[in-house]
């Protein structure tokens, strides 16, 4: 993606040879030969690099590199100037310029420094994207699962991954990881240098929403008294996330899908298209179809968001994972309670494989948490710290009648039970037992269930 620079000069022949010298290091100019109009153009556009003028009519360019400060403290600018005096040079610099020129300057010396400042400025947005990708590091930042559902939602992302102009769908109930599966896309596709922007399209209110997104002109609206640039434009070279976008009014709809078709669109209150590179990934735990037909959702759009459609299944549509996930998760809340919780008790283990996790992958972080948090140092987590209600009591019941029971009889209730909650799969009950596949046929053979 080409690099943008704005290039500020009163001197309109220097003006057109600094910008024609740019044009051909293939970068995409624009010019400006006022503080005013310079200061207008960074407002409407996507700029990366200023060359500023100090001396132009009307403000200076000292006072056009305060603003661009105040509001847009990320742009690079580097100074110009043909004074001798090199005072107003050093006060640029001490005022946040990245460097400066002395009039009459080589056109060599020019490429060098834009390129030092453009790569400066790369380099820093890598260290903005790394911080915060290790903010968010943690075991379960990865959409994780063994079975062959979560295999196959895994594989998906890796070809969206490679993709990254496609829109996404990603399609589950509440707390199945739909945000988890946004990442993993964004952090394996090539626009993982840039910013992610999420949103909750429901935790937004209706009059605001376009704002956030697009936002507006200064004087578009009562209480709109600056500029303010919006998500798409924030996330312009990155991806956007709409969670919840079956919430969106349907006023607003058209919007969005000017911008997915054409890839521009209008600050509100705005008269010029700001073009951006945005790929949009949105999400819902509603079906958008019955929403389409029912006439809440433009069907339109619901054909330009879902190109690619990711399928999440509920956590009791793949129980093999349920305890793989919780021991992930004890994992990480030990490292951030600095506690060492041995594991979960056979009983606890029961308990939550009868459970049927409606608040799917969400609420067995939760639960687990909360349990590790109550757990003794050195224990293993019990059916009394996870807090699951009727499916708790009930199995606590079923485990007081079964203590009149043989070992081998409880054994067996416990094996046959594993293995009809993992459909007969005998490589996925094996597992979640952690005996071998070919243990396990003897000890069916030993029941006479083979």
């Amino acid at each position: 993606m080409k690099a943008s620079i704005l290039v500020v000069e009163d001197n309109q022949d220097l003006c057109q040879t600094i910008a024609d010298v740019m044009r051909k290091e293939s970068y995409s100019v624009k010019t400006a030969f006022r503080g005013e109009e310079a200061l207008s153009k960074i407002e409407r556009s996507l700029i990366d690099l200023v060359l500023l003028d100090i001396k132009l009519p009307g403000i200076s360019g000292l006072e056009v590199l305060a603003k661009i400060r105040d509001q847009y403290p990320d742009l690079l600018v580097i100074m110009i100037t043909a004074l001798t005096d090199a005072r107003p040079a050093v006060e640029a610099m001490k005022a946040g310029a990245y460097d400066y020129l002395l009039k009459p300057f080589e056109l060599d010396e020019l490429k060098l420094v834009v390129a030092k400042a453009l790569e400066t400025h790369r380099l820093r947005l890598e260290v903005t994207r790394l911080k915060d990708q290790q903010k968010r590091r943690s075991p379960n930042n990865d959409f994780f699962g063994e079975t062959e559902e979560i295999q196959e939602v895994q594989k998906l992302i890796k070809i969206i991954a490679g993709t990254p102009r496609t829109s996404v769908l990603i399609q589950g109930e509440s707390g199945t990881g739909k945000e988890l599966v946004a990442n993993a896309i964004h952090n394996a596709s090539t626009r993982s240098e840039k910013s992610l922007i999420k949103i909750n399209c429901a935790a937004i209110p209706e009059n605001l929403l376009e704002s956030e997104l697009f936002g507006h002109e200064r004087g578009a609206f009562t209480d709109a008294k600056g500029t303010k640039r919006g998500l798409f434009e924030l996330a312009h070279g990155g991806t956007i996330f709409l969670d919840e976008i079956s919430s969106m009014k349907l006023s607003l709809q058209p919007k969005l899908l000017h911008v997915l078709e054409t890839s521009t669109f209008r600050r509100i209150g705005g008269t010029s298209d700001i073009k951006v590179d945005v790929r949009v990934i949105a999400a819902t735990n509603q079906d958008l179809e019955t929403c389409a037909a029912e006439g809440s959702f433009r069907e339109d759009l619901l054909y330009r968001l879902k190109v690619m459609v990711v399928d999440l299944p509920p956590l009791r549509g793949h129980p093999q994972d349920i305890l793989p996930l919780a021991k992930l998760f004890i994992e990480e809340n030990n490292s951030e309670f600095n506690k060492n919780i041995l594991g979960i008790s056979e009983e606890a283990e029961e308990v939550m494989m009868r459970y049927p996790w409606p608040g799917n992958v969400r609420e067995l972080k939760n639960v687990i948490e909360r349990a590790v948090i109550l757990c003794k140092d050195r224990s293993k987590i019990t059916p009394e710290l996870l807090h699951l209600g009727p499916a708790d009591s009930a199995l606590a019941a079923e485990l007081s009648t079964a203590g009149a029971s043989t070992l081998a009889d409880v054994e067996k209730d416990h094996i046959l039970r594993v293995l009809k909650q993992c459909d007969n799969n005998k490589t996925h009950a094996a597992r979640m037992l952690k005996i071998s596949r070919s243990t396990l046929r003897e000890k069916l053979k030993e029941y006479g269930v083979l």
